[in-house]
């Protein structure tokens, strides 16, 4: 939808779009926060993560501040810029996104924006956006603005995909663990359907060469590859069920706990962890497993 559906007639509805298409999706390319800075009501904003399930149960806060969402935007359009391959990326996003349903009610307003296709990557493959996000909005002196969102919803909600009412990956009734246990789940139950395995991820760019010295740095980046390759097959972090983890030195495992604990989302996979030795300076490759939603 690359063109306002909107016309200046409809002030209100017309201004929304533009803010939630036309400027976000400009300023997300450029990776620049500044444009779409002044479109946020930072005193009021929190958004809920619905992880790409139907089911309310397995959402929670995803961002309880502007700062925390402002710090993720960044680094997703960091990401969008280094492995893209598309000729005009601005037209491809526009003519993935849908926004003709806002609701208006004096100067408040519900915002639902879809997306529904794929991205062309660098390495040929294509990643899929198939989510929808429901944005709140407030009216005030004169321009409409963000004050939160519920977001990362599957697109359509409620699909023909899904066998099952219950979450794909779940902490079974009664699971418990040592004290000392780090950010993981003693035990989780997958529903059958199509699983996601990627092979093991390291702080590599795309030419190979190895990013950061510290386990901290090496850490966020693996993170992020995983990331990466679960996007292709429609996956997210919610959806990953068992992770391996080998490190060079365990002595680095909290430093490295304290990254992971931050980057994955509850109920959090069951983990094996070993020292092992690895190619190149790495310090750490992980593998992860995942339930498609």
């Amino acid at each position: 939808m690359n063109k306002n559906p909107f016309t200046p007639n409809d002030p209100d509805r017309f201004a929304i779009w533009e803010m939630l298409v036309a400027r976000d999706i400009e300023a997300f390319v450029a990776a620049d926060w500044d444009q779409v800075a002044n479109d946020f009501l930072s005193g009021e904003f929190f958004a809920i993560d619905a992880r790409k399930r139907d089911n309310p149960d397995s959402w929670g806060i995803g961002f309880s501040d502007l700062e925390s969402y402002r710090e993720e935007w960044l680094r997703q359009a960091e990401k969008f810029r280094e492995t893209h391959g598309e000729k005009d990326p601005v037209h491809t996003l526009r003519d993935l996104t849908n926004l003709r349903d806002i609701d208006v009610s004096g100067d408040r307003a519900v915002a639902h924006k879809k997306f529904d296709g794929g991205v062309r990557m660098r390495d040929g493959t294509r990643a899929r956006l198939c989510w929808q996000t429901l944005y709140h909005c407030r009216k005030g002196n004169g321009q409409w603005k963000i004050c939160g969102f519920t977001g990362y919803l599957p697109n359509p909600m409620g699909g023909v995909e899904r066998e099952s009412s219950q979450d794909p990956k779940r902490l079974p009734r009664g699971a418990s663990q040592h004290t000392t246990a780090g950010p993981y789940s003693p035990v989780l139950e997958v529903e059958p359907g199509k699983l996601v395995v990627i092979s093991g991820q390291a702080a590599l760019d795309p030419a190979g060469r190895v990013i950061g010295e510290s386990i901290e740095e090496q850490t966020r980046h693996t993170l992020e590859n995983c990331f990466t390759q679960l996007a292709t097959a429609g996956c997210s972090p919610a959806d990953v069920f068992k992770v391996n983890i080998f490190m060079t030195d365990l002595e680095e495992w909290p430093r490295l706990n304290a990254v992971y604990q931050e980057m994955m989302p509850e109920p959090r996979p069951v983990r094996t962890a070993v020292q092992s030795g690895l190619l190149l300076t790495l310090k750490v490759e992980i593998e992860m497993w995942a339930v498609k939603p």
